[in-house]
Parts: structure tokens; C-alpha cells; sequence
């Protein structure tokens, strides 16, 4: 397990050139799975939630959690080592409950937009090695424009002169996601899906259902007593 910041630079730096960011995403989504990680500020306990969803009303068919101790430091940048344990429990968790892995993995955080091209939807992405996006509330790095005011507007994240991303207008007049790839998709069909999957709400219907599912397994553990001394359920999102 890697636990120093530097090791965990260096993974990032081997494993980024294995993500495939410009090839084309699926034609066809059927289940797409959503992954969240809430973690209490006090105690550096976590939970990680996955969320199923079926098209085409992005309904959920099959859901778990994982809960533990951070075993990473916050270190933003690097929050995917922070959050990938109990990410990848709760996938393991929710497999035996699907006849086949989702077609799209959307988690809240960052893909390829992060400052060593290699967030935790790349992270995630390389290792379950399925169509991976990341949908961020805050932008990371680099530099956008405001999109124009309708759905579906959206203007290019650009770091060091190259487009890593997108800020994508979800619902008319609603302030953008941000959006970037993380495994085996491009950019378009990465908009084109977050688009689908926000039919109601700026933010994706994956990342809503596993948002409330983390904060609900977090606060069940605090309450279990289990977390020893922690005090509150104080959330927080950082670059991932």
C-alpha cells in the first residue's frame, strides 16, 4: 500500500501512460455506475459508495458501501489514494449484485485535468479498466471560459495550451460541471453521457445517488460508535 507522497507521484506518473483518453466512448450505455467517497474530518474515517443506475431513467438497481480509516494522508492532487480503498471494497461489494459490469463509471472528481494527467477517474478507470469520466463541482487546474447559458454549452479546460477537459453547462442558467476524461472515452462522448445522465439537475443523476449513499454509510459508522473519538460527520471534497 503506498502510503509516502512521493511513491504515490510515482505510481501516478507510471500508471498515466496506460490511460487511453482519445479513443471513442461507448455507443451504448445500458447501467452506468456512479462512485462517491464521504470522509469525517475529525477521525480520517471514510466510506465509499457505488451506485448502479439502469437507463433509460437512470433508476438504481444495485448499491453498496465500504467503510474504514483513511490510509493516505489529504493531500490534494492525490486524494485518489486516499479514496480508492473504499472505493474499490464497495465495487466489490456491488458486483455479486449485477449479471455484468456497468457500461460507464462516473466518479466525482477529476480525470485526466489534474496537474500530472492522472486524477482519480484515470486511477479508478486503469484499474477496473472500463469508460471512466470524471464530473467535478470546482474546477483543479487550468484555465476555462464560462460556457454560454444553455445546456449543453460548454468552453475547453486548457492546461499547458492543451485541452484536458471541459466546463459543461448541464441545465439553462445553472452554474457548469467539470467535466474531464478518465479511461477508454473522448471527450465528446463524455459530454454526451453526462448530459443524459443530468436530465433534472446540474449535477449527474450517478453522482447524487452515490453522494447520499457515502454521507448515509459515513454517518451510520460515526453513529455505530466505531469511529472512536470523532465528533462530526464533516464532509469534504477536495481535487481528486
Amino acid at each position: 500500500m503506498v502510503r509516502q507522497v512521493e511513491d504515490a507521484e510515482a505510481v501516478q506518473e507510471a500508471l498515466r501512460r496506460r490511460v487511453r483518453a482519445d479513443v471513442p466512448g461507448p455507443e451504448a450505455v445500458a447501467t452506468v455506475a456512479g462512485f462517491d467517497v464521504a470522509y469525517d474530518t475529525d477521525s480520517d474515517v471514510v466510506a465509499g459508495a457505488v451506485v448502479v443506475l439502469a437507463a433509460p431513467d437512470w433508476t438504481v438497481i444495485a448499491s453498496a458501501t465500504a467503510t474504514g480509516r483513511a490510509a493516505f494522508p489529504y493531500v490534494p492532487g492525490l486524494l485518489s489514494f486516499r479514496e480508492m480503498p473504499p472505493l474499490l471494497d464497495a465495487w466489490n461489494n456491488v458486483l455479486p449484485q449485477l449479471t455484468a459490469p456497468p457500461d460507464l463509471l462516473v466518479c466525482d472528481g477529476h480525470g485526466i485535468a489534474h496537474p500530472r494527467r492522472f486524477g482519480l477517474a484515470c486511477h479508478l478507470g486503469v484499474t477496473l479498466d472500463l469508460p471512466t469520466i470524471g464530473v467535478a463541482k470546482t474546477p483543479f487546474v487550468g484555465t476555462h471560459t464560462a460556457p454560454g447559458p444553455l445546456r449543453g454549452e460548454r468552453t475547453p479546460i486548457l492546461l499547458d495550451d492543451e485541452p484536458v477537459g471541459a466546463a459543461l453547462r448541464t441545465r439553462d442558467g445553472v452554474r457548469e460541471v467539470y467535466l474531464s476524461v478518465g479511461h477508454r472515452t473522448n471527450l465528446d462522448s463524455a459530454c454526451r453521457w453526462v448530459l443524459d445522465l443530468c436530465s433534472r439537475y446540474r449535477l449527474p443523476e450517478t453522482t447524487r445517488a452515490a453522494d447520499h449513499l457515502s454521507r448515509t454509510a459515513l454517518a451510520a459508522r460515526l453513529r455505530s460508535g466505531s469511529a472512536g473519538d470523532a465528533r462530526s460527520a464533516g464532509i469534504t471534497d477536495g481535487s481528486r
